[in-house]
């Protein structure tokens, strides 16, 4: 027998790819993808259940379906696509804590995957060269995203404790990047003119999103536990970006940016938030080499080559050739 995965989060392409893609690797018999509206687009053999992680029913349904793994996504950060700030958390934090109880009474359950992100290191002066996984934020986020992502991983950790016999997979992604993905990050990206910190030149890593279903496929299907660290080699400055695009960078002192973005939050042009302005003024580097050496998985994409790719799906940037360095698919 096969394992048998539930998916949260399937309604956004992220998503609804990654549940597709793992419904077609023959080691996996059945994928059910749960969420509160139904996906848009093909799901391929995807079953598909209509449930909302926040209600305990989630707990009939893995108790039904014979879940023995689940992979959690449903930690979004956009809060204009998920009905403001309030919702984005009570989606976030308590449809993760329902999540969570409801695994810890199924006894089948014996794997989870928890799509994380580099955002709980946050983004200071004072941080290091390179995070490594156990570190910890230099400043504590209190708010968004960032904060939303470090009490996750506190109940994760929690349950891991009250259950040993699962095996736990916390995946802290960098900024995943790619034609289908929507984030703060993307948004900014898209924009015309592109606002930036004035006087800084922050470092920045990416995930292109092929890579991302990888990962998630990847840690499903070995049994390998623990937090990794997840993002392509090298970085990019913000400069380097930018000039990439072919678009122009517009340098602001960082109270005239709070405005601006204050202006793009209202128009619904951008999901501006101060984590997102923290990163874009002193960057962040994260260290992969556990995610090599233990989880042994190698990304295909290096951050440059993940942006080259973003940017020929803008129909800007140099048309570099698409990376052929060896990955995995496992």
């Amino acid at each position: 027998m096969g394992r048998v995965v539930l998916v949260t989060g399937t309604s956004r392409d992220v998503g609804r790819r990654f549940a597709r893609a793992a419904a077609a690797d023959p080691s996996i018999d059945r994928v059910i993808g749960v969420d509160v509206v139904p996906p848009r687009g093909d799901i391929g053999d995807v079953s598909f259940v209509r449930a909302d992680i926040r209600n305990p029913v989630i707990a009939k349904v893995i108790a039904r379906e014979n879940v023995d793994t689940v992979v959690h996504m449903s930690v979004i950060a956009t809060p204009a696509g998920s009905g403001g700030r309030t919702a984005m958390k009570e989606l976030n934090v308590i449809g993760s804590m329902q999540l969570l109880a409801a695994c810890q009474r199924a006894p089948g359950v014996k794997h989870m995957v928890v799509k994380s992100s580099t955002g709980v290191y946050g983004a200071s002066n004072r941080d290091p060269a390179m995070f490594t996984e156990d570190m910890g934020a230099k400043k504590l986020p209190r708010s968004g995203y960032a904060q939303d992502v470090t009490e996750v991983e506190g109940y994760v950790r929690g349950f891991a404790r009250r259950r040993p016999d699962v095996r736990v997979t916390m995946l802290r992604c960098a900024n995943v990047i790619g034609a289908h993905v929507v984030s703060p990050m993307t948004s900014y990206f898209r924009m015309p003119v592109v606002p930036m910190v004035l006087g800084f030149d922050p470092r920045l890593q990416f995930l292109h999103e092929d890579d991302l279903y990888d990962v998630l496929l990847h840690a499903t299907t070995h049994d390998v536990e623990g937090t990794f660290n997840v993002a392509g080699d090298g970085v990019l400055m913000l400069t380097q970006a930018v000039r990439r695009l072919g678009k122009v960078g517009l340098p602001l002192p960082a109270l005239a940016l709070g405005r601006v973005e204050s202006m793009l939050r209202s128009a619904r042009l951008a999901d501006f938030s101060p984590e997102q302005r923290n990163l874009l003024t002193y960057g962040r580097g994260v260290d992969t080499t556990r995610m090599r050496e233990v989880l042994g998985f190698t990304p295909r994409y290096t951050t440059a080559e993940a942006f080259a790719d973003f940017c020929r799906s803008l129909g800007r940037g140099d048309r570099a050739p698409l990376a052929t360095t060896g990955g995995s698919r496992a």
